[in-house]
């Protein structure tokens, strides 16, 4: 079998599992989109154990970034009028988002910002999203890190079933 054909065969079926479970028992504890950005940006930054690693790290972080950009734009404490307050909020967390690229673990700043757009469309478009400051999986942040851990381990596992498969 090809390594692309095992890599397909291996995606499909995982996927599939992972959809079932995240559309199933896991349904309202994982975002089955929020895997399956993490599972990307696993293969897209090389599918190794440095991948998994920033992965998870990266958009973890990303993901308390946007918290923190959603509880700013909630409490506006700087009290600036209209479009000005969450452009403000989101430009001082965007910047941290990056800058902390200097760290090894969030050099990877596509997974940083994959963690904090995914909470952020999360929290914005949901109507029944929690409050970022909630201890439970209401919380758009940490719903976004649980799937993302998942999502990642899933890639992870893509990965070495379609090495065995490929050989």
């Amino acid at each position: 079998m090809s390594k692309l054909t095992a890599l397909a065969v291996s995606i499909a079926v995982l996927g599939g599992v992972w959809a079932f479970l995240a559309l199933g028992p896991l349904a309202g504890n994982v975002l089955v989109w929020a895997g399956f950005i993490a599972w990307g940006c696993y293969f897209a930054l090389g599918a190794d154990s440095a991948a998994l690693q920033k992965t998870i790290v990266g958009m973890a972080y990303g993901a308390v970034i946007a918290g923190i950009a959603l509880a700013l734009v909630g409490a506006n404490p700087l009290g600036l009028a209209g479009a000005a307050g969450p452009a403000v909020y989101i430009a001082a967390t965007v910047f941290l988002l990056v800058i902390a690229a200097n760290i090894p673990l969030l050099s990877a700043v596509p997974a940083n910002v994959y963690g904090y757009a995914a909470t952020a469309a999360y929290a914005l478009q949901t109507a029944n999203a929690g409050s970022v400051s909630a201890m439970n999986l209401t919380n758009p942040v940490l719903l976004v890190i649980v799937s993302t851990i998942l999502g990642a381990i899933f890639g992870m596992l893509s990965a070495k079933v379609a090495g065995m498969l490929g050989k």
